[in-house]
């Protein structure tokens, strides 16, 4: 199936998918700021720039996109046009990111990764029941937790 968009039109509408702030990372900001926790955003000292980052824990979490990250889950569908430039293209987000949660865990930080269909679709789960986990994993030992939608 072609593209229903123009070649410049497509560019601009993709670069305006944001990076940061959106709104899955904005719901696990203010439902963990509301429980008290503070944390830094984006820290750029740190592999992968994540998310939040939570100090007093030891503990980074990574709010991805299903889409940008290659996650196997109904939200994620390889695209039909331009095949190879996505599957090089979100390859190589995929193992980017496993680097990064490496090259994390090498810090000493613990890392938690909540997957976009956690917070939408016909799939996802309760807001406050994500949040609740996160506080349990926080205050826990555990070094790693991931968060996806019900299957």
């Amino acid at each position: 199936m072609a593209d229903v968009h123009d070649q410049a039109t497509r560019s601009r509408n993709m670069a305006a998918i944001r990076g940061a702030d959106t709104k899955p990372e904005m719901i696990i900001r203010r439902g963990l700021h509301a429980r008290g926790f503070r944390f830094r955003l984006h820290d750029r000292k740190l592999p992968g720039r994540p998310d939040l980052v939570l100090p007093k824990y030891g503990a980074v979490i990574l709010v991805n996109g299903c889409f940008w990250h290659g996650h196997d889950c109904a939200l994620f569908r390889w695209p039909k046009t331009r095949e190879e430039f996505w599957r090089e293209k979100i390859g190589g987000n995929i193992e980017r990111d496993r680097k990064n949660r490496a090259a994390l865990k090498s810090c000493d930080r613990r890392v938690a990764v909540i997957w976009e269909c956690a917070l939408k679709g016909k799939l996802r789960r309760d807001a406050g029941d994500i949040i609740d986990e996160l506080t349990f994993w926080l205050s826990s030992g555990e070094t790693e937790l991931e968060i996806r939608g019900f299957r």
